[in-house]
């Protein structure tokens, strides 16, 4: 129960992280570690199926999408 407490606060702490951060990779890095985290929650709830879903889906590809475009994107100065 202890853990489930633990991975939730964690959870909670990487997505403000990502709203907060001027980093937009740091951000998407931050928002894959908080799915990764939830797959986990869902894994030790007896969830696997929404687990595995969220760890491809979530963690996997949505963070793989998000690296990319900030990396083919030119950053402007100001």
């Amino acid at each position: 129960m202890l853990d489930h407490w633990f991975i939730t606060i964690l959870i909670i702490i990487f997505t403000i992280y990502a709203i907060f951060s001027r980093r937009l990779l740091f951000s998407a890095v931050a928002l894959g570690i908080s799915s990764m985290l939830l797959a986990v929650l869902f894994f030790n709830l007896q969830a696997p199926f929404a687990g595995g879903f969220e760890l491809s889906v979530g963690a996997g590809l949505i963070s793989l999408l998000f690296i990319m475009a900030i990396s083919l994107t030119e950053r402007k100065q100001l």
